[in-house]
């Protein structure tokens, strides 16, 4: 009998949970797990949370006091049940602000301190902004790692390489969004999938170049998409995508390997020669902008909730 598809995948590349739902982790068995504002909203939200999370507003210095104390205390629960990294976002309220983001996230390791997560355990996920890979590159200096998150675009990717991040999380589903509204008769399947072809791009730029930085693919619209991406270093998926792909058998043929790097890489991009590549990418340019309001529609939404919370 053949076996199911996620356990072939998981044999060729490292699988990571995208969610802050603790019983899916516990269920899928993920090395790593990734959140964000979103998905932290949809954790907090859980009704078994809600006396909790009113006595943390009541304990929080304000309301940015607050969402970090939340964001920390789900990521401790979910790291005793990986083995591997938590990633924690840093407020996309920052993700133009080099210097607030590096003192947000040194807050955010200190109070995965005082929970006992030590730092190596932690991925501090930042936008791919220029500001926020600017903060990345010096918290990689410092021995912090990093996520950076909102990335559809090869400049995006170039840079982080340039900065020495540890983990790029290039989004797939985000992207086909993007063309299918713009093409929406067009065949976008398989390898014709836009997003699924910017992560190969950046990947067979990374491994021919030497880069160490670890590709993950994320935002799945479709099981099609991360069978297409498999051996990508890592994939960050949904419960309902894994439970999908736990579903199926079948052959799952690896569509992405390592090869040989070549000795010469390329000269680190300016400032300047970032901004006019990512401002030539259309796309781009407009999901990192929708991607940071949108999350931030949903910090607002958990602000709002830990605010009431206070007062009550």
């Amino acid at each position: 009998m053949a076996a199911d598809l996620l356990s072939q995948l998981k044999a060729m590349t490292t699988v990571v949970a995208d969610t802050g739902d603790l019983d899916a982790i516990r269920r899928f068995a993920p090395t790593d797990a990734t959140t964000n504002p979103s998905l932290i909203l949809q954790a907090a939200q859980h009704g078994e949370r809600r006396a909790r999370l009113a006595a943390i507003a009541r304990e929080a210095n304000d309301i940015d006091d607050a969402l970090d104390a939340v964001a920390v205390e789900i990521g401790t629960e979910i790291s005793a049940l990986v083995p591997g990294y938590v990633s924690t976002e840093v407020s996309a309220r920052l993700s133009f602000n080099t210097e607030a983001t590096l003192s947000r996230a040194h807050s955010l390791l200190e109070r995965y301190a005082r929970h006992g997560v030590p730092a190596e355990r932690i991925l501090i996920k930042v936008a791919s902004t220029w500001e926020g890979i600017r903060a990345a590159r010096t918290l990689e200096r410092e021995g912090i790692r990093t996520n950076l998150t909102l990335l559809f675009s090869f400049a995006q990717a170039q840079a982080c390489a340039d900065a020495g991040v540890t983990l790029i999380s290039p989004f797939v589903g985000r992207i086909l969004d993007w063309h299918k509204a713009q093409n929406p008769d067009a065949d976008f399947s398989g390898d014709r999938d836009p997003g699924v072809q910017s992560v190969k791009q950046i990947y067979d730029h990374y491994k021919g170049h030497g880069y160490g930085t670890i590709v993950m693919g994320a935002s799945f619209r479709n099981i099609g998409e991360v069978t297409a991406l498999a051996g990508c270093d890592r994939l960050t998926i949904s419960p309902g995508l894994l439970e999908e792909l736990e579903q199926q058998t079948g052959t799952l043929e690896r569509r992405l390997s390592p090869c040989d790097a070549e000795t010469q890489t390329p000269e680190p991009q300016s400032e300047e020669e970032f901004r006019w590549a990512f401002n030539e990418d259309a796309m781009a340019t407009e999901k990192l902008s929708e991607g940071i309001r949108k999350f931030m529609a949903d910090q607002r939404k958990l602000e709002t909730l830990l605010s009431e919370l206070r007062n009550q």
